[in-house]
């Protein structure tokens, strides 16, 4: 068994490159083959945001506070709140965020094909972003 005790992995800031807006990643874990699975807490700040990604292997989310957007290619902008859910297919292009007036933070799972478990595409833009001031789907 092994216990990796709250406090004992740094936080790091989100990369530029990826994010938008101030973003805080807590690893939670990253497990050794033959296991493929990875997780992060992953905090935004109003208004920050991922930029359009997919997982070769899908991604659930789970929001733990705050109220958020999420959007899958060619779909609505989605709101999340506190308890939501979220799965995201392997290969489905989408993106995740806070809204531009509130924090949101949520548990980040997925698995690694090929010791990958992201690939990173362009940013989303203010206008795709903006687009979810009346979300559908509440």
């Amino acid at each position: 068994m092994d216990i990796i005790r709250n406090g004992s992995q740094p936080s790091v800031t989100g990369p530029a490159d990826w994010f938008t807006g101030r973003v805080r990643i807590d690893s939670r874990f990253e497990r050794p083959a033959p296991s493929r699975m990875a997780g992060a807490t992953v905090s935004f700040e109003p208004g920050a945001r991922t930029n359009w990604h997919t997982h070769p292997l899908g991604q659930t989310l789970i929001v733990t506070s705050g109220l958020g957007w999420t959007q899958c290619e060619d779909g609505p902008i989605t709101e999340i709140r506190p308890g939501d859910v979220i799965w995201c297919p392997p290969g489905h292009r989408h993106w995740h965020g806070a809204t531009p007036t509130s924090a949101m933070t949520h548990i980040a799972i997925q698995e690694a094909l090929d010791g990958k478990v992201v690939e990173w595409m362009e940013k989303v833009t203010d206008a795709q972003y903006l687009a979810g001031a009346a979300p559908a789907g509440k």
